[in-house]
């Protein structure tokens, strides 16, 4: 399975391999050189403080908002007339 190299270094990593590794969109990626000189990507250990990235881009934020609008009062405030 072969990909291009960008004029930037930047490899895309074919969605067959993402899939098999469980990656997803930020997840951090260490690669390594083995023994036989072979290149080998891995997920990179987590750092002490961070989340891992969530499937959906709205999770991180899902449940907290501190207002708690109720759908008429929120649509009476979108259509009120100034």
């Amino acid at each position: 399975m072969a990909t291009n190299l960008t004029s930037k270094g930047q490899v895309t990593i074919p969605k067959r391999i993402r899939d098999a590794m469980h990656l997803l969109p930020g997840t951090a990626v260490e690669f390594a050189v083995n023994a036989s000189g072979e290149i080998v990507l891995h997920p990179a250990k987590a750092v002490k403080g961070t989340r891992a990235p969530s499937r959906d881009r709205f999770d991180a934020v899902r449940g907290r908002a501190d207002v708690r609008w109720r759908t008429d009062e929120l649509m009476k405030l979108l259509r009120a007339d100034d």
